[in-house]
């Protein structure tokens, strides 16, 4: 390999000088030859924390086998990880979203300190994608993404269960229209066992939209955590990252405006989660990209939804690997002229030569449906504009709830509050929700609604009840939601100034998100408004919410302009 390989670690390892830098190394096994080949970082987010990453310490060796006999030498590190199935609804959910950035930072530190030449992350749970992708866009060496892979179904009275099943099963609880012992048997039956949230939530949606966004090998968001061909995967990126270091292709050549929009364009198709719009955003502002929530708008206009996937659909992320994943759907997208072809991918090939041999789903799966057949004309993610949300809100709008919605406000400062009345029946159908202070600067973090959304889903109430928020949503999330309501409650936007029993209207077609009251009762309010003061004076959410930026923006510490 020629020489400008190892441009970064032959500055730690090269020269007299250096002695000291590689006699570290052959403490932890450099041999003579691996000072004159690249090395490769594989960032792991292995941890016991959750199922998600519980499997990624094997994969990580996977890949490091695959780097050495590709002649390369592999550097396996750690980074964090959290679980928001875990943490949902609690105080320690508002760490979440900082994790995103702790990932970003830490291989960025990692792989810039240590001179690696080429860098693989391995991501599981949902922060893991974005957190690691704004990472290797920093740093822009060669570098690609492995997916740790979709957990498989749990099982319940012949049913295919998940996380989100638990969620929903206690609303149901709560309204006693099932028992104790039966919740526990859904919770006992639920996660079977290694593997990201099962259906087309925030991890398998960020994973797709990775692999559209050409960043990842052509199949790996769609495979089993536990499988033969995650760990050909894994194997595989050795080869990969060697062809991407032979010919310096970088983040930069692959992160492209129009490979973003290949990236919203399958997100789309998939009825993904609504966190695809801060991650993208977030990860483009990494790379230097110009996107706004309007491209969201533009894009939703003229692609469909096709996966009848959970939440708002039937089937799970499993049962879309047994067909094929979403390499047939890109092909079909691309045969329609809704993908550009010419994206450069990690292969080193366009994503129109990666689809080339790619075969069409089996003629009877319902899964994905045609083009002339979709499950909605345009897009289920809607933003919405309004005195409400000047600088925009994002809905999860499938269709099944309706396109519009009128209600009267019922007003919660914080998660714990809002669950709390759900579960004790204070919601009624005609209520909006109003979970406010929870947005990127006053949760801070922007803990995500799953609890009180399954809660209202649990007791019946998904077509009946809207809830809005300055927070966001799990993709776990369905039902009549609209989150990142942008101002938030804590920089005086509007939301903080709503009154129980306020009129709200939330139309999807129109995408108007609107307070019935008058422009001059809305400055009379903003007058009384206090101050908003966070609780938290030091430590990592300080840091934060210091820094952070509006949800309209990604909610980046470090704003590109």
């Amino acid at each position: 390999m020629k020489k400008k390989n190892t441009k970064f670690s032959s500055e730690i390892v090269k020269g007299y000088d250096r002695a000291p830098s590689r006699a570290m190394l052959r403490g932890v096994g450099f041999k003579d030859k691996d000072f004159d080949i690249p090395q490769v970082g594989i960032a792991s987010t292995w941890s016991e924390v959750t199922p998600c990453n519980s499997h990624i310490n094997r994969l990580a060796d996977s890949v490091s086998s695959g780097v050495q006999s590709s002649n390369l030498k592999p550097v396996i590190f750690n980074t964090i990880t959290i679980s928001d199935g875990i943490s949902m609804g609690t105080e320690g959910m508002k760490y979440s979203l900082v994790s995103r950035e702790v990932i970003a930072d830490s291989i960025e530190t990692v792989a810039a300190c240590e001179g690696f030449d080429g860098v693989i992350a391995i991501g599981g749970c949902d922060k893991n994608m974005p957190g690691c992708l704004i990472g290797l866009a920093r740093l822009n060496r060669p570098s690609l993404f492995i997916y740790g892979g979709t957990i498989m179904p749990g099982s319940y009275k012949n049913k295919k269960i998940d996380i989100v099943s638990v969620f929903e099963a206690v609303g149901q609880f709560a309204k006693e229209e099932i028992s104790e012992k039966e919740l526990k048997s859904i919770e006992k039956n639920a996660i079977p066992g290694p593997g990201s949230c099962g259906g087309m939530y925030t991890a398998n949606t960020m994973a797709s939209a990775v692999e559209a966004l050409g960043m990842s090998l052509p199949g790996s968001s769609s495979q089993a955590a536990i499988s033969k061909d995650k760990n050909l995967d894994c194997i595989n990126s050795g080869k990969a990252i060697k062809n991407l270091l032979e010919k310096n292709i970088t983040p930069k050549d692959i992160m492209t405006r129009k490979a973003f929009i290949n990236a919203i364009t399958v997100t789309i198709t998939l009825g993904g989660s609504t966190n695809a719009v801060l991650h993208l955003l977030a990860m483009a502002n990494a790379i230097g990209i110009k996107l706004e929530l309007n491209d969201f708008t533009r894009i939703g206009k003229k692609v469909p939804v096709l996966g009848d996937l959970r939440p708002s659909g039937k089937y799970m992320m499993s049962e879309l690997v047994k067909i094929g994943g979403i390499q047939p759907l890109m092909k079909i997208l691309l045969d329609a002229g809704m993908l550009y072809g010419d994206c450069l991918t990690v292969t080193g090939r366009t994503l129109a030569e990666n689809l080339k041999g790619v075969k069409k789903y089996p003629a009877k799966q319902k899964i994905i449906r045609p083009l002339n057949d979709p499950i909605k004309k345009d897009s289920h993610l809607v933003v919405l504009y309004g005195n409400l949300a000047p600088d925009g809100a994002v809905a999860k709008i499938s269709g099944k709830e309706g396109l519009r919605f009128e209600g009267k406000a019922i007003v919660f400062n914080s998660e714990e509050i809002a669950m709390d009345a759900i579960l004790n029946g204070k919601v009624k159908k005609g209520h909006v929700v109003v979970i406010r202070y929870e947005g990127p600067k006053g949760g801070p973090g922007m803990r995500e609604m799953l609890g009180p959304t399954s809660a209202i889903m649990g007791q019946g109430l998904g077509k009946d009840v809207a809830l809005m928020t300055d927070g966001r949503f799990s993709g776990g999330s369905h039902g009549f939601v609209i989150g990142h309501v942008s101002p938030e409650a804590a920089i005086r936007g509007p939301i903080a100034i709503i009154k129980n029993g306020d009129k709200i209207i939330i139309d999807a077609q129109k995408q108007i998100i609107d307070l019935q009251v008058s422009k001059k009762e809305i400055v009379a309010r903003m007058k009384k408004l206090a101050l908003f003061k966070s609780k938290y004076k030091k430590g990592i959410l300080a840091k934060y919410a210091s820094l952070v930026s509006s949800a309209s923006k990604g909610a980046v510490t470090d704003l590109f302009e």
